[in-house]
């Protein structure tokens, strides 16, 4: 079967295990990424060409450079795919696709699983619950929320990645001030409701529409307590048979229905309010799950995520069917902090339970894995009680892990 030309976008060193298996599917690779990182290790002998672009700040290109470099590649090669390998690369990748008309996810449906206000309206009209929201554009209806949702409040980037930039905001005159502060940037954010309580996150694949694998996992440690508190990150996978996997499921379920996506990886994230127990709608996204969750969702079930993605997309382009195999049924959990040392000392994190070693600088990352749901709990406890006594730097979290 001819080759397809995939090009991959990516502001960030991540995505090694798609690229590799879209070669060996037998296809062409393009990576267009940050000059900042070229000396990365990307899948070097999966890539075909690599193109660079400079940054004007953290994940920001020039677009307009973007469009007019993508304009010359296509006068000699034709391309099939765009594939965005981050939550930041989403738009670039929708730019490029409307622009020259390359099949694909288009702007109306990237909002709903990119901006979090265009998030919160979808689901509202699918009758799906969500925290109370309200845009900030106009100072009457910021009044009216204030008046009639009671503090605490959080003001939220509504397209940025995970907890970044969020800010807990306690009363009607911190609020304001907030929102000052902001200055032009206000319409880049919205105002929701807090709600205390339990947050997890459902890691899927969508086939033709279908939702065609499955996996929900509950952090221990909320991504919003550790971007702005510093910390230790832990999350660990439910069991299939639990009533919060088939809750999580069902929920998911109804949001990816809803919003259309048709193809891809998918990472999506839930709260059960500590009030009420009802399940909430957080924020989706259309690519596979930062900080590490692949390697947790594959310690569990066997599936790489970036693989199984790769083989949607080959499917698609080809019109050939794909069936992800049934998963495993381990418990795994997943333990990421920042330390004092860039090349932290594992030996007295090893447990016959580990399943993978995350080699990050300044950071002690682990994956466990077991048949026992206890023997997940317990040494993730452990684990994070030794770190918290000798290895844990103190300065916050500022910024996401992107691998």
């Amino acid at each position: 079967m001819k080759e397809k030309t995939i090009v991959c976008v990516s502001c960030y060193y991540k995505g090694y295990d798609f690229m590799d298996e879209m070669k060996k599917l037998g296809n062409k690779i393009i990576l267009i990424t940050s000059e900042k990182i070229k000396d990365k290790n990307w899948p070097w002998h999966a890539i075909d060409e690599v193109y660079y672009m400079s940054e004007k700040e953290p994940s920001v290109w020039d677009l307009d450079h973007l469009v007019q470099g993508f304009s010359h590649l296509l006068k000699r090669c034709q391309i099939d795919v765009i594939i965005a390998l981050d939550d930041y690369d989403v738009e670039k990748a929708v730019l490029i696709r409307e622009t020259f008309r390359i099949p694909g996810m288009g702007q109306t449906t990237h909002r709903y699983f990119r901006d979090k206000l265009a998030m919160r309206q979808m689901a509202k009209d699918s009758q799906i619950e969500v925290p109370e929201y309200s845009s900030i554009f106009n100072d009457e209806t910021i009044e009216e929320f204030a008046d009639k949702v009671s503090p605490p409040w959080v003001l939220k980037p509504r397209s940025e990645a995970s907890a970044t930039g969020i800010i807990k905001i306690s009363s009607k005159e911190e609020l304001f001030k907030a929102i000052d502060n902001l200055g032009d940037k206000r319409h880049h954010f919205l105002l929701e409701s807090f709600k205390p309580g339990d947050v997890f996150h459902v890691d899927s694949l969508v086939y033709n529409s279908e939702i065609v694998f499955v996996s929900a996992s509950q952090y221990l440690s909320p991504p919003m307590e550790v971007s702005h508190e510093g910390g230790v990150f832990r999350s660990k996978t439910l069991g299939f048979s639990t009533a919060e996997f088939k809750a999580l499921e069902k929920a998911n379920h109804k949001v990816l229905k809803s919003f259309g996506l048709k193809n891809g990886a998918t990472h999506t994230e839930f709260i059960r309010g500590k009030e009420d127990g009802k399940w909430y709608f957080l924020e989706t996204s259309s690519r596979v799950g930062g900080a590490h969750i692949p390697d947790l969702v594959e310690a569990s079930t066997g599936t790489n995520l970036w693989r199984e993605w790769a083989r949607i997309e080959n499917a698609w382009l080809k019109n050939t069917d794909y069936k992800v195999a049934k998963p495993t049924e381990f418990f795994a959990g997943l333990i990421i902090c920042l330390s004092k040392n860039k090349t932290p000392d594992y030996a007295e994190f090893k447990r016959e339970e580990v399943y993978k070693i995350l080699p990050m600088d300044y950071h002690i990352g682990l994956v466990y894995k077991s048949t026992d749901e206890e023997v997940i709990q317990q040494l993730l406890d452990e684990i994070a009680n030794k770190i918290r006594e000798h290895y844990i730097s103190i300065m916050p979290l500022k910024t996401k892990p992107t691998s």
